[in-house]
C-alpha cells in the first residue's frame, strides 16, 4: 500500500530522519510509536508532502509519492488527520466536510452518509461552527473530514490527544471498524499502548530519528517498552 525507503529529512542542517523503512501492508493497521520528539510527526508529513526530505522514496499504490504535492497525495487516496486536529474552527462542521470532497476522485459531491453513521454527532451539528465543538467531537469532525476523501489509507497522528475517555473508546471502534470490516489501510501515530494494542495489528518504533524496531504488535515486549517508550 505505502512504502517509505531509506528517507532522510532536514530541517536546516538539522538532520531529524534518518534512513527511514516503513511499509503499511494493504488492509493492515500499523501503529507508528516512540517518545515525544523522535521525528514520528515529521515522518507523516513528509509521507503527505507537507515537508521536504532529503533523499530517498516514497510510494503509494504502485505510485510514487516524491515531487507530488499533498493535494495530488490526497486524491490520490490518503486521507490524514493532523496531530492537533487542524479543523477549521469558523467553518460550520458540514463545510469542514465538504473541504475533504474536493479532493476525490469520483467527482461526488455529497457527504457520505457513511460518514453519519459512523459520527451520528456530526449529522446533529452540521449548521455548527468546528470552533464551538468539544475537543472529542472535533476529533470526529477530522477523522470525518479525512474519510470524505474516500481514502484507501488513513494516516492519524495522536488521534487520542486530549480526547475524553469515552470517546477514545469510541474512535478506537471506529478506526477497528473501518479496518476490519472496510479493509482501509491505516497508519497512526499513538502515545497510549493499550489503545496502540487493541487497534493495530503491527508496530514501528521510533528513536532519535530512526526506526529501532518493528514487528507484530505482540512481539512488543517489555524490554522494548522501557528502552524506548517508557517516560
Amino acid at each position: 500500500m505505502i512504502e517509505v525507503c531509506r528517507l532522510n529529512q532536514f530541517y536546516g542542517g538539522s538532520h531529524i530522519l534518518w534512513d527511514i523503512d516503513l511499509n503499511v501492508p494493504s488492509g493492515a493497521c500499523v501503529c507508528l510509536m516512540g517518545r515525544n520528539g523522535v521525528g514520528k510527526t515529521t515522518l507523516l508529513k513528509a509521507i503527505m508532502g507537507l515537508v521536504p526530505i532529503r533523499s530517498g522514496s516514497l510510494s503509494f499504490a504502485g505510485q510514487t509519492l516524491n515531487g507530488r504535492a499533498p493535494a495530488i497525495r490526497a486524491r490520490l487516496g490518503i486521507g490524514y488527520v493532523p496531530q492537533g486536529r487542524e479543523i477549521f474552527p469558523q467553518l460550520t462542521v458540514e463545510e469542514n466536510l465538504r473541504i475533504g470532497l474536493m479532493a476525490r476522485q469520483d467527482g461526488v459531491r455529497e457527504i457520505p452518509e457513511s460518514i453519519f453513521e459512523l459520527f451520528p454527532v456530526l449529522k446533529k451539528m452540521l449548521p455548527r461552527k468546528g470552533g464551538d465543538l468539544s475537543g472529542g467531537q472535533q476529533q470526529q469532525l477530522a477523522i470525518g473530514r479525512a474519510l470524505a476523501v474516500d481514502p484507501t489509507l488513513l494516516i492519524l497522528d495522536e488521534p487520542t490527544e486530549g480526547i475524553q475517555p469515552n470517546v477514545v473508546q469510541e474512535i478506537g471502534d471506529i478506526i477497528t471498524r473501518i479496518n476490519r470490516e472496510q479493509q482501509l489501510s491505516v497508519l497512526l501515530v499513538e502515545q497510549k499502548l493499550i489503545f496502540a494494542r487493541r487497534v493495530a495489528q503491527s508496530f514501528y518504533l521510533m528513536d532519535k530519528g530512526r526506526m529501532v524496531a518493528q514487528g507484530r504488535m505482540d512481539e512488543l515486549q517489555d524490554d522494548l517498552i522501557s528502552r524506548h517508550l517508557a517516560v
